[in-house]
């Protein structure tokens, strides 16, 4: 990159101080990068502050955060600049996290164990208007395209299971029928093609249908 050429402006929002502090050295401890880090955010409410207040070139956004997550910060920000460009740099790697993410408004999608190299690139890719899918994360997203879509009832009452509620118990909380919770369960295992209520968990948090607090 020609190093007469203003710096990519970068924002980090990470729930995880020590994390934000480490991606933004590895962006600048080269000055030939031309990054520069202009400012960070500990959760969706600040990186959608920050963003409106610096308007950076690029945006770094984790998915898990306090207050307000990584998709609903990417979707606020699209709203008011509906060119922003966001990245997605994240420990998940569940077919639905990428799939929200890409949807929410993300041009690229990477996982935090990536060379430092990769983000680079990633950036420079994203900055000079091109979308950064690696071929790992395109597999996920074919394969979440490819897999029976839950409901928004259904995600509800998966979202529940973790709980150990019985139909009863999640019929009250979600103000529906204890036959109808039934019918949403089995539908559940039959999309996730799994025997029974823990299996139908597990799988969901591998996939990030659901997350656990």
């Amino acid at each position: 990159m020609n190093s007469l050429q203003s710096p990519i402006r970068v924002v980090i929002a990470d729930d995880h101080p020590v994390v934000r502090s480490g991606i933004a050295a590895m962006l600048e401890i080269d000055p030939a990068a031309n990054l520069r880090v202009v400012g960070q955010a500990k959760n969706g409410y600040e990186m959608v502050r920050l963003f409106a207040q610096l308007q950076p070139d690029i945006g770094l956004v984790d998915l898990r955060m306090p207050d307000m997550s990584g998709v609903e910060a990417i979707q606020r920000i699209r709203l008011q600049f509906p060119a922003a460009r966001l990245i997605v740099l994240t420990t998940y790697d569940g077919d639905e996290d990428i799939y929200r993410g890409l949807q929410a408004g993300a041009k690229a999608y990477l996982l935090k164990d990536m060379p430092r190299e990769q983000l680079l690139l990633c950036i420079q890719t994203v900055h000079a208007g091109r979308s950064f899918i690696p071929s790992g994360i395109g597999i996920r997203l074919a394969e979440r395209m490819g897999n029976p879509v839950l409901s928004k009832r259904e995600r509800e009452v998966l979202q529940l299971l973790p709980k150990g509620m019985s139909n009863s118990e999640i019929g009250e909380t979600l103000q529906i029928t204890e036959g109808t919770v039934k019918s949403h369960v089995n539908s559940i295992l039959s999309k996730l093609n799994v025997g029974d209520r823990t299996q139908a968990v597990i799988v969901a948090l591998k996939r990030g249908l659901i997350s656990i607090p």
